[in-house]
């Protein structure tokens, strides 16, 4: 089975994956591809370079850039079960469905993710409030499918969770929409 994670800053998609690592789900990320790019670049890791280098490696190499990426490891490495997370732009998330896999779209109310992130402080996260919400809306919709578009690709997702309680609700959420694909996927 292939789980992509897709969702908002700081919505919980790194929990989500993280629990279905637990759950004996291996785990790849877009955002390892992307770093490793961009440390190659000589450039700073930060939310605007990561989107910079995103949109500019999906023009260079197709729409469906890293999921591609990842959708190879994932076969090479003979997962069973796999989770790619940061799944951002629609073409990827065609390719994950194309291949059998589904998406979880993870969300929740703004003021709460803005929390998680200046909590978690990576190196992508170092801003206010109002440069929080501006990266956003960048990265919320976009026409061109070489480009990020978490709303268009949210729209298309096989299953949301919204992770605005507790850990023990999201698991259970999670839970629930594997059980429901595991019962979409029987003949």
């Amino acid at each position: 089975m292939i789980v992509g994670v897709t969702g908002t800053n700081g919505a919980g998609k790194g929990t989500v994956a993280d629990y279905l690592v637990q759950k004996g789900f291996t785990h790849y990320s877009s955002r390892e591809i992307i770093t490793e790019e961009i440390e190659r670049r000589g450039m700073p890791v930060n939310r605007d370079t990561m989107t910079e280098v995103a949109n500019d490696m999906r023009r260079i190499h197709g729409a469906t850039y890293p999921q591609a990426q990842l959708y190879e490891k994932v076969v090479a490495d003979g997962a069973e079960n796999a989770v790619l997370e940061s799944v951002r732009e629609v073409p990827g998330a065609e390719l994950i469905k194309a291949h059998g896999g589904f998406i979880i779209g993870v969300d929740a109310d703004q003021k709460i993710r803005y929390e998680r992130v200046i909590k978690r402080a990576s190196a992508t996260d170092h801003i206010d409030f109002d440069t929080f919400v501006a990266q956003e809306k960048r990265e919320m919709e976009n026409p061109d499918p070489a480009k990020q578009n978490i709303a268009a690709v949210m729209k298309i997702v096989d299953a949301t969770v919204y992770n605005n309680g507790t850990l023990d609700e999201l698991h259970a959420q999670v839970d629930r929409v594997l059980e429901d694909f595991k019962t979409k996927e029987k003949p």
